[in-house]
């Protein structure tokens, strides 16, 4: 079971445990930090591509202007939509 909570001006939607499950939709300017290494990185593009729609992301760092961006497909279900690999979060450790 899922249910709807407001943060800020996003709604987020949660699972039994408590953990985030997806956003409602995708935005510029959301963090979101990276399941593999806990870096957080910042949503800078939103597109769509015939059927899909990818996500460019860039780390949430000083350094960010150099860094590579990263193209991230957004998974898209009846509860909202997510980046795999990522979990979505506005406490950005920067």
């Amino acid at each position: 079971m899922t249910r709807n909570y407001s943060e800020g001006s996003l709604e987020v939607l949660q699972n039994n445990q408590g953990s985030r499950v997806a956003v409602k939709s995708i935005k510029l300017g959301q963090v979101w930090r990276k399941d593999e290494d806990g870096k957080d990185y910042l949503v800078t593009k939103v597109y769509s591509e015939v059927f899909t729609q990818y996500a460019m992301l860039r780390p949430a760092e000083v350094s960010a202007p150099d860094a590579p961006t990263v193209r991230v497909k957004v998974a898209k279900k009846a509860d909202g939509a997510s980046l795999p690999g990522f979990t979505f979060t506005q406490e950005g450790s920067f």
